[in-house]
């Protein structure tokens, strides 16, 4: 155990050392700072499975049933945003080598190594049996591109935020503490790291690329303690795959 700023006892089980937690004003209670990092991941679970039911019930193509799946999720960040104190402009907990513009710059290269890792391990055991996957095409063959646009505005801006919030900010420091709140990104245990990343692996096709992805993005949050910078570079690693998937037309990675 170690004291930090206020008299607030935290645990740093790596180094000993006294690290401050992210800034707790204006904080919100451990169950509403939990709901809100689960309440968007679990809306875009659950459309995952209800999609298919709810467009035939509804007499709509089902590949727009992914615009209002990303609406609800937008909906659900925006009534939870002041609880996201991770988000805030703030110095981390412990001043780190990795700052500036080569945070950003490494935040860039780990999304485009993710990226490039992801569209090759692709083959068994690495990646279960891919699906159809999501195909914005007409009758003829022909880009939609609304659907287009849609799918990459979800996949490389919304879904970086919404699961790096969870995975990273949420399960990663609460898997050390229930009262997650109070755990510094920065103090987080490796096997935190590993086991999240781990679960986060599992929730993709390629899960041997998600892990490594977990473990890329995770690694970058302990390492600075500013979780923008993982949200970054998940979202390029989304980014050059939406491009490259419509340049290919390798559907089953969407």
């Amino acid at each position: 155990m170690c004291l930090s700023h206020g008299g607030l006892i935290m645990r740093c089980p790596e180094t000993g050392l006294s690290r401050h937690p992210p800034d707790m004003s204006s904080t919100p209670t451990p169950r509403r700072a939990a709901l809100a990092r689960i309440l968007p991941f679990a809306l875009y679970i659950l459309f995952l499975i209800i999609a298919a039911p709810l467009a035939g019930a509804l007499g709509v193509d089902p590949r727009w049933m992914y615009a209002l799946q990303i609406a609800c999720v937008i909906a659900a960040l925006a009534v939870f945003s002041r609880d996201y104190i991770e988000l805030r402009p703030a110095a981390p907990a412990v001043p780190s080598p990795l700052s500036g513009v080569s945070a950003w710059l490494v935040s860039v290269a780990l999304g485009v190594a993710v990226w490039a890792l992801w569209i090759w391990l692709d083959f068994p055991p690495f990646a279960f049996k891919p699906g159809e996957g999501y195909k914005p095409l007409d009758e003829a063959g022909a880009l939609i591109m609304t659907l287009v646009i849609i799918r990459i505005v979800g996949a490389a801006v919304v879904v970086p935020i919404m699961e790096e919030l969870f995975w990273r900010s949420f399960i990663m420091r609460w898997l050390d503490s229930p009262n997650f709140l109070t755990v510094a990104a920065q103090s987080v245990t490796l096997r935190s790291v590993l086991f999240s990343s781990i679960a986060f692996g599992f929730e993709h096709g390629q899960w041997a690329a998600g892990i490594v992805a977990g473990l890329a993005y995770g690694g970058l949050y302990r390492a600075t303690g500013r979780l923008w910078l993982p949200i970054v570079s998940h979202g390029v690693t989304n980014l050059l795959l939406g491009l490259w998937v419509i340049h290919s037309g390798q559907w089953q990675f969407w």
